[in-house]
């Protein structure tokens, strides 16, 4: 009898070869052959196991057999997660982080486990309802017994549950990925180092601290992606007929750097002031540079940060005014393209 089944344990794994080299295509061969065949006696054990517990819950069976049927279940659904677990890792890592790797796509570890994580978690699901519904438990009543704990575990994680929705928002939208340069309504402005499950991690520019951003945060705000994007400077010319003292030169300087750091687009840290003195024969002038650096992803944005540095110089020329300093304002402004470099 036991030969028998050493037999049957034997030729089922031939079974199987024999059915899927004979009657499926050339792709199912070589996926059967990198996915079921390193665990395709395992998946006869389990198989032969089921098929035993499956009688012994329908047929008529002697008492013994149904003391054992209990542990004899729970072992076979322990065994159909192991296998499980082992089959989505083998096609995750054959085919799944291949795919993204042949397309070039940055792929970040932490979204690689969340990915791994729901898939073991759907496959232990379905071995416990599968176990319920052969032993006829109800889950229903059991889930609702859970009911009152449930709903304090979820206020009680209620700021945690909003970050990980935001997580999978952000990979699902992907409004930006790792290595892209953003550039946030706060101010936040640097490199994507990683998208976890609660947070994001941005590597500020200049500085080089690490600003860490819970993603239900990212989810409801103003996000500029720059990578990619087009840099222009932008050169406007003012002329003082005098020679400006460098307390003035210092108060012009704040000026035009006021009137520009409120503007979403204009990089004001960025924004440059160089002041030259000439002397003339009779009298001597000041020449001031202005740098303005204008960051945008196509034609539409960077028109429209042109529009806002329109409005900019406008007040720059109201400021001086109101300061009684005078000035002349060369009508061409002349733009540069430049890639950038953060």
């Amino acid at each position: 009898m036991l030969k028998c089944h050493a037999v049957n344990f034997l030729v089922f794994p031939q079974f199987m070869s024999f059915s899927i080299e004979r009657f499926f295509s050339e792709p199912a061969k070589d996926a059967y052959q990198k996915i079921v065949a390193p665990y395709q006696y395992g998946l006869s054990v389990v198989f032969l196991c089921a098929i035993a517990d499956l009688i012994i819950l329908i047929a008529p069976t002697p008492q013994f057999f149904e003391v054992i049927e209990i542990p004899l279940s729970i072992s076979v659904g322990v065994a159909v997660c192991w296998l499980g677990f082992r089959l989505f890792r083998q096609v995750f890592d054959i085919y799944l982080l291949e795919a993204a790797l042949q397309r070039n796509r940055k792929v970040d570890s932490e979204i690689l486990l969340l990915a791994k994580f729901l898939a073991n978690s759907a496959i232990v699901l379905v071995a416990v309802l599968l176990f319920a519904q052969t032993h006829k438990i109800n889950l229903l009543g059991l889930l609702a017994s859970l009911g009152i704990g449930g709903i304090a575990v979820a206020f009680a994680a209620q700021k945690t549950l909003e970050q990980v929705l935001g997580g999978i928002v952000i990979y699902v939208d992907r409004p930006f990925v790792i290595d892209d340069y953003i550039h946030l309504a706060d101010g936040t402005f640097g490199r994507v180092e990683s998208i976890g499950w609660r947070s994001t991690k941005i590597r500020t520019s200049g500085k080089g601290s690490l600003v860490i951003v819970p993603n239900n945060v990212l989810t409801q705000v103003n996000i500029e992606n720059l990578t990619g994007a087009k840099k222009v400077i932008s050169l406007i010319y003012l002329t003082f007929h005098r020679i400006v003292p460098e307390e003035e030169k210092a108060l012009i300087r704040q000026i035009i750097l006021d009137s520009t750091k409120d503007i979403f687009g204009i990089d004001f840290r960025s924004t440059e002031v160089i002041f030259k003195d000439i002397q003339q024969q009779k009298k001597g002038l000041t020449q001031a540079q202005i740098n303005f650096f204008l960051l945008g992803s196509g034609e539409v944005s960077m028109d429209l940060r042109k529009q806002l540095l329109d409005i900019a110089k406008q007040n720059i020329t109201q400021k001086f005014k109101e300061y009684g300093i005078g000035f002349e304002l060369e009508e061409k402004t002349i733009n540069v393209n430049s890639p950038i470099t953060l």
